[in-house]
């Protein structure tokens, strides 16, 4: 490269903003379709397990924990956020919401249980 375009070059970038993104100090905002972190509505869950069968990864378990009470156990390390689970409730159980930050340092933490224990109150 000749040094007159590898200056041109340089100088151009000099005025450009950088294409970095300040993650964490600043929060990303997702788009209101992102297919992140599922949230599980117990009180809608008939046990039919449609999630578990259509869920690719394998990645999600549907226990029944009480007289027609279920929850959601799903392995964050397994699932591939493709939502096929969401869209695969009749019930709309499941809903995936924006959340990113899924990171974990011990892969025990990975696996998630969703749900109302018996005996518990929201």
């Amino acid at each position: 490269m000749k040094p007159g375009k590898m200056l041109r070059e340089v100088l151009k970038h000099l005025l450009k903003k950088p294409a970095t993104n300040m993650y964490p100090a600043e929060k990303l905002n997702m788009p209101k379709t992102y297919r992140g972190k599922l949230i599980f509505h117990a009180e809608k869950c008939i046990g039919c397990k449609l999630c578990m069968r259509d869920c690719p990864a394998g990645a999600i378990t549907i226990n029944k924990i009480g007289e027609k009470q279920f929850e959601a156990v799903v392995d964050l390390g397994k699932c591939i956020y493709c939502a096929q689970c969401v869209d695969s409730c009749l019930k709309k159980a499941l809903e995936a919401t924006n959340d990113v930050e899924l990171a974990q340092l011990d892969s025990n933490k990975l696996k998630v249980a969703l749900g109302e224990k018996p005996g518990s109150s929201s």
